[in-house]
C-alpha cells in the first residue's frame, strides 16, 4: 500500500514534465508545419508572379520583332561613315584595358595618324581640344567631352560602335523594358568556310580558321576540338557559297477519268505532277540550326579574352554563326579581313591596306578595290567569292526584362533593298 502511494505520488511529480515534454513536441511540430505551408506560399507566388512577369517580358520582345523588322526596312542600306582622323575598330579585339586606355589617350591628345587634328568632333567644327567644345550629348542629356580619354567611343563602320548598324534602342512596352541590336553578320568570320567540300579550298579555310583563332587566344587544343565539330557536321551537310531553291515533283492522287465511246465505256486513271520549288534561304536556316546546337562547344568560343566595365571580348564575338558565307571588306576587323585573303595570299598586307584606306572613303565595289591595291589585284582575284563591299545579313537581337523575367528572341535575315527575308528565329 506505500509502495503503491510512493509510485503515484512519483507519478504526480513526473506528469509535468511529460506535459511539457509533449507541449514542445507539439510547438515543433506546428512551427515546421508553418514554416513549410509559408515556404509553399511564398514559392507559389514567387512561381505565380515570375510568369507574369515573363508573359509582360515575352509580349514586350514579341512586339518589339515588329519594331526592329519595320527600322530596318527603312534603312535601304545601311550607310558607312568616314573616320580619317578617328582611332579605327580593327583591332580593339586584342588590345588590353591597358593598351586600349593608351590608345585613346593618344588621339585624344592629337597623337593619331594626323596629329594636327587629334580626335574628330563629329558635332562642332570647333576645335577638338579647347575646353570649351561641347563634343557630344550622352543618352541623358549631359555633355561628353572627348578631350577625356575615358569619355572617347570609338565608332565603328555604320557610326555606333562595331558590329552594330544602328544605336541600340531602348525602350518600354508596358511593365518590360526591351533592347533593340541589329549587328552586321557580314562583318564576322562565316564558320561555315570550313565546311566547303573542295579539298583545296578546304586547305585554305582551315589556315583561315587557325589565323582567326590565334588571335583571339583560342589555344590549340581548341582550335582541334572545333575542327571535330565541323568534320561531323560536314558529313551531316555539306556546306556552298551559292545555294541553289531546291524543286521537288509531287504526284497528286490518283483521278479517275470515265469516257463513252459508242455506247461502251472507258475507265482510266491518271496521277497529276506538280512541282514546288523551296526558296534556297533553306539551306542557310538548316546550318544555322546546326551552329547553334550542341554539335559545337559554344561555350569555350565564349571564353572572355579581355573583360573590363566598358568591351568583353571573345572568338564567338567575331564569328558568324548564322551560315553567312561573305566577308564585307567594309565592315571586318584585322583579323576577320586577314582570314578571308587567306584564300588568296598576302592576307596581312591586304587587310592593312584595306584598313587604312577604308577609313578615308568605303569602298564602292569590288573594281575600286582592285584599283586601289592593284599591286594584290591576283589574290584579291581568287578572294573575290568570299568577299564583298556591302552587307546584307544582319542578326537582330532583342532582350526584354519585366521584373525577374528575361525573355530574348535573335533574328537571322538577309536584306536585298527594302525586301527582307527572315532565316531563322531563336527564342528563350
Amino acid at each position: 500500500m506505500r509502495n503503491r502511494r510512493l509510485n503515484n505520488q512519483s507519478d504526480c511529480r513526473n506528469r509535468p514534465g511529460i506535459v511539457l515534454l509533449v507541449t514542445l513536441v507539439l510547438l515543433v511540430m506546428l512551427s515546421i508545419l508553418g514554416y513549410t505551408l509559408s515556404s509553399r506560399l511564398v514559392a507559389r507566388r514567387h512561381r505565380d508572379q515570375y510568369i507574369i512577369d515573363y508573359q509582360a517580358a515575352r509580349y514586350g520582345c514579341d512586339s518589339a520583332v515588329r519594331y526592329a523588322l519595320a527600322k530596318l526596312e527603312d534603312i535601304n542600306a545601311p550607310p558607312l561613315v568616314a573616320r580619317p582622323n578617328e582611332p579605327d575598330f580593327s583591332d580593339l579585339f586584342w588590345r588590353n584595358e591597358q593598351e586600349y586606355e593608351e590608345y585613346l589617350a593618344e588621339w585624344a591628345v592629337g597623337k593619331g595618324p594626323d596629329r594636327s587634328k587629334g580626335f574628330v568632333d563629329i558635332n562642332d567644327v570647333n576645335d577638338v581640344n579647347d575646353i570649351n567644345d561641347a563634343n557630344k550629348f550622352d543618352y541623358s542629356g549631359g555633355v561628353i567631352d572627348l578631350n577625356s580619354p575615358n569619355s572617347l567611343t570609338i565608332r565603328g563602320p555604320y557610326g555606333p560602335p562595331w558590329p552594330f548598324v544602328i544605336e541600340p534602342v531602348e525602350f518600354e512596352i508596358g511593365s518590360a523594358t526591351v533592347r533593340i541590336e541589329i549587328e552586321d553578320e557580314n562583318a564576322k568570320y562565316p564558320i561555315g568556310w570550313v565546311l566547303l567540300d573542295d579539298e583545296e579550298v578546304q586547305r585554305e579555310a582551315l589556315a583561315g580558321l587557325e589565323t582567326f583563332c590565334e588571335w583571339m587566344d583560342v589555344n590549340s587544343v581548341w582550335i582541334d576540338s572545333l575542327k571535330r565539330e565541323l568534320k561531323e557536321i560536314s558529313e551531316i551537310k555539306a556546306f556552298k557559297l551559292g545555294f541553289e531553291p531546291i524543286t521537288i515533283s509531287e504526284k497528286t492522287k490518283a483521278r479517275t477519268i470515265t469516257r463513252r465511246r459508242r455506247g461502251s465505256r472507258r475507265i482510266s486513271r491518271r496521277r497529276i505532277v506538280t512541282k514546288r520549288t523551296i526558296p534556297a534561304s533553306v539551306h542557310t536556316a538548316d546550318f544555322a540550326k546546326l551552329f547553334h546546337s550542341s554539335l559545337i562547344d559554344a561555350e569555350a568560343l565564349a571564353r572572355p579574352t579581355i573583360v573590363s566595365e566598358s568591351r568583353k571580348e571573345s572568338a564567338l564575338k567575331y564569328m558568324g554563326l548564322w551560315a553567312s558565307s561573305k566577308v564585307n571588306i567594309n565592315t571586318a576587323p584585322r583579323h576577320v579581313l586577314e582570314a578571308a585573303f587567306t584564300f588568296g595570299g598576302d592576307a596581312d598586307k591586304i587587310a592593312e591596306e584595306i584598313i587604312q584606306r577604308r577609313r578615308i572613303k568605303p569602298f564602292t565595289d569590288m573594281e575600286d578595290l582592285r584599283k586601289s591595291l592593284f599591286r594584290y589585284s591576283d589574290s584579291i582575284g581568287k578572294c573575290g567569292k568570299y568577299i564583298t563591299i556591302a552587307s546584307r545579313f544582319f542578326t537582330i537581337k532583342i532582350t526584354a526584362v519585366s521584373g525577374v523575367a528575361e525573355a530574348s528572341t535573335v533574328i537571322a535575315i538577309t536584306k536585298d533593298g527594302k525586301k527582307i527575308e527572315r532565316i531563322a528565329v531563336i527564342s528563350s
